[in-house]
């Protein structure tokens, strides 16, 4: 099998990274011995991420499945970021070079498959402290810090800022329009998230929920077990975290969110990234200054906790072939 063709299957298994609203927002260019990775600024959500932030988090995504999945394959990649000055959509270029992979990274290729995001009740179980620890290693090892937020203080703080930016976002021009398009994709398309994968809010929740808020779905939300209220759950919240803030940080940003939800998943966790907090800087300065505390740029949170008891398995969620998002020369 010519190399070529490996790469050509290595960036098919990269199409599986999650992205804003499944836009995969990403084109691939496949050379002799390297991929590039480029934006593709035509699924930029203007109304949702005005600032790109969560196209390039999802790009980074992407990125670090491709060096898994190279690593998977016994091959060895440079990755080179933001590699052309004037060209700001072109991500990242990585090269094969002698050796084998990074046996840590390959370790992760399981993980690509199963990943779903869960926007349903999760369980009333605890994640272990050393499961915690271990996801806070891999998103060092990635260029980023993974901050929990434990408090019934924080959590509270991080609620009114999902809380405004929602409210925020839904008096913005555009916003309800974009979230329609995106949630109601005609039968058979490639992209965006089906009404098979939305549940409807738990029943019996108190206070706004955590999650976007999205048009009625059609996934049930799993059965609650006697002595436990209906939407409560023991799930974790906690925040991706960059030393800047500038487009390099939001690629490592999404490289980071990658190792975490694949190494969650290879625990049995399930997950659900949350970036509508981030995506404006009234609430991604109060989630920065009045819940964390941290000098760190805040870049996307995320969910994480066990699959509720007799949940249903998800369904897989769309990708566009691969002839659709790569380039020719």
């Amino acid at each position: 099998m010519s190399q070529l063709t490996d790469l050509a299957e290595v960036v098919e298994r990269a199409l599986r990274a999650p992205s804003v609203h499944n836009t995969q927002p990403w084109l691939w260019r496949i050379r002799p011995g390297a991929v590039e990775l480029h934006a593709d600024w035509t699924r930029h959500l203007v109304a949702t991420d005005p600032d790109r932030r969560d196209l390039v988090l999802s790009c980074g995504a992407a990125l670090h499945h491709l060096q898994v999945a190279l690593a998977d394959r016994g091959l060895a990649g440079h990755v080179e970021r933001l590699p052309d000055p004037e060209d700001c959509g072109h991500l990242a270029t990585i090269t094969i070079r002698p050796g084998t992979g990074d046996a840590a990274d390959a370790a992760l290729f399981p993980g690509i498959d199963p990943r779903r995001t869960e926007r349903r009740r999760m369980s009333h179980r605890p994640v272990p402290a050393r499961h915690l620890s271990t996801l806070e290693e891999q998103a060092s090892r990635a260029g980023a810090v993974l901050l929990p937020v434990t408090s019934p203080a924080m959590r509270h703080r991080l609620a009114a800022a999902l809380t405004e930016a929602a409210r925020t976002q839904a008096h913005t021009p555009g916003y309800g329009a974009e979230l329609q398009l995106w949630t109601r994709r005609h039968a058979g398309g490639r992209d965006g998230i089906p009404a098979s994968n939305v549940p409807p809010p738990p029943v019996g929740l108190v206070g706004s929920s955590l999650l976007r808020h999205f048009p009625p779905g059609q996934l049930r939300q799993p059965r609650h077990l006697p002595g436990h209220g209906p939407a409560d759950d023991a799930a974790e919240l906690l925040v991706i975290a960059t030393p800047g803030d500038d487009e390099l940080d939001r690629l490592r940003a999404g490289e980071a969110s990658s190792a975490v939800l694949l190494v969650a998943t290879r625990l049995g966790l399930a997950t659900t990234p949350l970036s509508q907090a981030l995506e404006l800087n009234t609430t991604r300065q109060m989630l920065q200054q009045e819940v964390l505390h941290i000098p760190e740029h805040p870049q996307l949170i995320l969910r994480i906790g066990w699959p509720a008891t007799a949940a249903a398995e998800l369904p897989l969620t769309p990708r566009r072939d691969l002839r659709s998002v790569l380039l020719q020369d």
